[in-house]
């Protein structure tokens, strides 16, 4: 059986024929295995649902306790429908995995979702799972993609909330994964004074301090006089809202791998763009397929055909898979 027989591309996202279940759907079907919590790869509406036991939390707190009609923890190795497949840290959020799929008699497969090499305070590192074919991301998928290591830009931050004492930081950040991993870069960085939390960000960020997280005085951000000078975390959407207007001169911040455009920082209006990624870069993207060496990669959601052709001039075998529905903007 070929590898091609087991995984490919339908209108509802990456489908397994022997086993008859869909990876991270855009669509209600009737099996699906989640990647990640993210809602361009987790939507609600399936008939099942397999996926780490933080991603089936992080659903639910997301999408309702209905979120779909089944669920089930990915915990070790699971038969479905006599194919064989296990979830491995991949490094991108809290709950991220990597999903191997091996049928019988055929290549194995490792769909790896989002994933990021960068040391991550909030997740579990990305483990390295060999393979016959990889299926990669390419978000950042071109050469001008090398973020910087995010301790230097959380010393950024810092040293504008020293340079303007008076003014509350607001940084743009999303709410699962990004939102946490700022502030937990500021507590490794020393700032021990209360950071102040979007009402769309405070219960994901609770979640994560009750899976151990640690992550210091938080308070909601309700009161101006009490945060001028503070760091505000919110998400993106929330600065094209009446909500900013209550902050007296603030420093809009945004925090993504997409800062590294200069052009998109202007565009949303950013005095300080912080380059902080949750997935990998240039560098880390080729590093990774050089270290596994599948025999073959398929790319998705990004910049496909620089990657592929990358792979082609390293002798690696590569095609685009060309799926719709994954976002980048979230980043």
């Amino acid at each position: 059986m070929r590898a091609d027989d087991v995984l490919y591309p339908t209108e509802a996202g990456l489908y397994c024929a022997p086993g008859d279940f869909h990876i991270d759907p855009v669509r209600p079907v009737p099996r699906a295995l989640i990647t990640h919590g993210h809602g361009d790869h987790a939507r609600a509406g399936h008939g099942s649902v397999l996926a780490t036991r933080q991603t089936l939390e992080i659903m639910a707190i997301r999408y309702g306790e209905d979120f779909c009609d089944r669920r089930q923890v990915a915990d070790g190795p699971v038969e479905v429908n006599g194919v064989r497949v296990s979830f491995h840290p991949a490094g991108h959020v809290l709950g991220s995995a990597q999903i191997r799929v091996a049928a019988p008699g055929a290549p194995v497969i490792v769909v790896s979702g989002d994933y990021c090499r960068t040391p991550n305070p909030v997740c579990a590192p990305w483990e390295p799972v060999a393979c016959d074919v990889f299926v990669t991301e390419a978000t950042f998928g071109l050469p001008v993609f090398k973020h910087p290591d995010p301790a230097a830009e959380t010393r950024r931050l810092l040293a504008s909330m020293a340079e303007f004492p008076d003014r509350a930081h607001l940084v743009g950040a999303y709410a699962l994964g990004k939102a946490q991993r700022v502030i937990a870069l500021l507590r490794q960085a020393g700032h021990d004074r209360p950071i102040h939390l979007h009402g769309a960000v405070q219960r994901l960020t609770d979640y994560h301090v009750a899976q151990g997280v640690e992550l210091g005085d938080l308070r909601p951000a309700t009161t101006a006089g009490e945060i001028e000078g503070q760091v505000v975390i919110a998400p993106p959407s929330a600065f094209a809202s009446p909500w900013v207007q209550r902050f007296r001169d603030p420093v809009i911040c945004f925090a993504s791998g997409w800062m590294a455009v200069r052009a998109r920082a202007r565009q949303r209006g950013v005095e300080l763009p912080l380059i902080v990624s949750d997935h990998v870069d240039w560098p880390q993207l080729t590093g990774t397929l050089q270290e596994l060496r599948p025999d073959e990669v398929w790319v998705t959601h990004g910049r496909e055909e620089a990657l592929v052709r990358w792979c082609e001039l390293n002798q690696l075998r590569a095609r685009p898979l060309r799926l719709v529905g994954y976002e980048d903007e979230a980043e």
